[in-house]
Parts: C-alpha cells; sequence; structure tokens
C-alpha cells in the first residue's frame, strides 16, 4: 500500500470515529476538521512527510474522544503509530487538571514522533482559540487556555523551527 493510500485510510478511519463529534466553536464545526489540519500544518509548514507522524497526527485523539481502544489502532496501523498515539492521549479517567498538569509534566519526554504532534495540536488548538473561540468561554478561560498551551510547548524537545514559529504566531494572537 503506497503512503498516500495508507493516510487516506487514517482519515478515513478518523472521520468515521468522529462523525458524530463537533468543536466546540459557536459554528459547531465537524471535529474531523481538527485532526486533518495537524496533519496538513505537519506536512505543509513543518515539511513532515514521516508517515508514521501524520498518521498519528490524524488519529491522535480517536483513543480519547472515541471508543476506539489500542487494540483497534494496533492491529489496523501498528506499533509505531499506536505508539505515538499513546504518547499523546490523555487518561480521561484523571480529573482534567491533573491530566492538564500531566501534560505539562510529560512534554520534556516525548518522543521526536510524539512532540511533533503535541506542537502541531497546540497550534491549531491556538489558531481555533483565537479565531472561532468555544462558544461560551469567557476571555479569562480563554487566557488560562493559551498560557497552559504555551507551557506545554516550552517544555517539549526541539523538534521543527518552523512548527515552533507558527506556534509563535497563533500565540501571538492571544486574547
Amino acid at each position: 500500500m503506497s503512503n498516500l493510500s495508507t493516510l487516506l485510510e487514517c482519515i478515513a478511519f478518523a472521520a468515521e470515529r468522529h462523525r458524530n463529534q463537533r468543536r466546540k466553536d459557536a459554528d459547531a464545526s465537524p471535529y474531523i476538521n481538527h485532526p486533518i489540519a495537524l496533519a496538513t500544518l505537519l506536512a505543509t509548514t513543518g515539511g513532515i512527510e514521516d508517515l508514521v507522524v501524520l498518521q498519528a497526527a490524524v488519529l491522535h485523539d480517536t483513543i480519547e474522544d472515541t471508543k476506539t481502544t489500542y487494540q483497534e489502532l494496533l492491529d489496523r496501523f501498528g506499533e509505531a503509530v499506536t505508539r505515538v498515539v499513546a504518547e499523546v492521549t490523555d487518561d480521561k479517567t484523571l480529573p482534567k487538571a491533573k491530566r492538564k498538569e500531566l501534560q505539562v509534566e510529560h512534554a520534556p519526554h516525548m518522543s521526536r514522533e510524539a512532540a511533533l504532534v503535541k506542537l502541531a495540536d497546540k497550534t491549531c488548538n491556538l489558531w481555533d482559540m483565537a479565531n472561532a473561540p468555544p462558544a461560551g468561554w469567557p476571555l479569562e478561560r480563554r487566557r488560562e487556555y493559551f498560557a497552559w498551551a504555551k507551557r506545554v510547548v516550552d517544555g517539549l524537545p526541539a523538534v521543527s523551527a518552523e512548527l515552533q514559529r507558527a506556534f509563535d504566531a497563533a500565540y501571538d494572537l492571544r486574547p
């Protein structure tokens, strides 16, 4: 199977898993736009051609936000992709504040692949937060999100100057 068909298979899988989910913005955008945005940012701005990274970007929220299991990803997409997805997946059994703090604590120890996905995720989230914030989020909550995202990214290993510049530009949009 070619890299393109493999990536398209991931997109189709993620689209199916996220089919009934919406983003929190006022327009309730389709959720699948988010993982596609990550892969696009990685490929275009970051120049990333590593298929594992692009697949993991597309699949990064499937375990956390759908009924997808680690075993499903392992069986379908292999160990390398599943490992990266696992590195960026929050444990939803923990309280939200603990999950957020663990992202900060784990950031310095991430693999290159996971750090790329995490950096793209935080960048896309900041763009969304600045341009189409979650409905009902007051200014202070949005500011707190920007500050927290910066703490996570500041802890990541240096993996891409281009993607770091994209994050910095998104951070500069903070309210």
